[in-house]
């Protein structure tokens, strides 16, 4: 499903600061119309205004003079990742991994260059994380998305590095494209990756790919602290588990 949009030869800018403001809005946690103004460098009679229009539509919710983004936007995300064939397929799936290692399951998808949890779900010892459905992520800092990274042409690989760049998230990042693209024939090899502690400190994580007439439609991964998720572990247990659930996926995806 990835996509690779270029920049429109006419950019709305309307369009453009519309979202500007919802995309603060998220990151600043909600903000006012002085804080929204500041952060975004646009004047306060502005910020007002949109603000007010995308509460008059639904958007935007206002409480004690703070505004923050609306759930119209739970709305739209429910309505997106319902038309998503692969979610319905993958769920049920991704239900039984989570219940046989205890641990997070998680299904990530690309699009425009970064990484979309299209679902997760929480196995009875799974510890709490900032991730959530729909949230996105830079695909080289995750064992999902260095997974689909492997199985993208290179040329794509390429164009993806040069929009969003290699920033770190911890020290055990990849930030070097010659140790990225290394990194990412070992899993082309060995049809699995990992993520030791390279998004979140304490973090291990071990992914494979979904494929679907040969090309990458996805990643499933299996997530847990540190402490539990060993290489005994992940060799003996977690990816037996991940490659039988990744292999029905493929299966159903292919054939329903």
């Amino acid at each position: 499903m990835h996509t690779n949009s270029s920049e429109p030869n006419a950019p709305v800018k309307t369009a453009q600061t519309t979202f500007r403001i919802v995309e603060a809005l998220k990151s600043l946690d909600g903000a006012t119309v002085t804080e929204l103004s500041s952060h975004l460098d646009i004047p306060k009679s502005s910020a007002h205004n949109y603000l007010r229009t995308l509460e008059h539509l639904g958007y935007v919710v206002e409480r004690d003079q703070e505004y923050g983004v609306s759930l119209r936007f739970l709305d739209l995300g429910g309505y997106a990742r319902s038309r998503e064939r692969l979610y319905s397929i993958a769920l049920p799936e991704m239900e039984r991994l989570a219940e046989a290692t205890g641990e997070y399951a998680n299904l990530l998808v690309e699009e425009h260059g970064l990484g979309v949890f299209l679902a997760r779900e929480r196995g009875e010892n799974a510890v709490s994380l900032d991730s959530y459905a729909g949230q996105s992520v830079r695909l080289h800092t995750t064992a999902l998305g260095k997974t689909i990274l492997a199985y993208l042409p290179e040329e794509r690989v390429e164009q993806i590095i040069e929009r969003h760049g290699l920033p770190a998230k911890t020290e055990h990042t990849i930030t070097d494209g010659d140790e990225l693209f290394e990194a990412l024939g070992d899993i082309r090899d060995r049809e699995h990756a990992y993520d030791r502690e390279e998004r979140i400190k304490g973090l291990h994580c071990v992914a494979v790919p979904i494929l679907c007439d040969g090309e990458i439609a996805a990643s499933l991964s299996v997530s847990g602290p540190v402490s539990r998720i060993d290489q005994d572990r992940i060799d003996s247990e977690i990816l037996p588990e991940l490659r039988r659930a990744a292999n029905i996926i493929e299966l159903n995806q292919t054939h329903s």
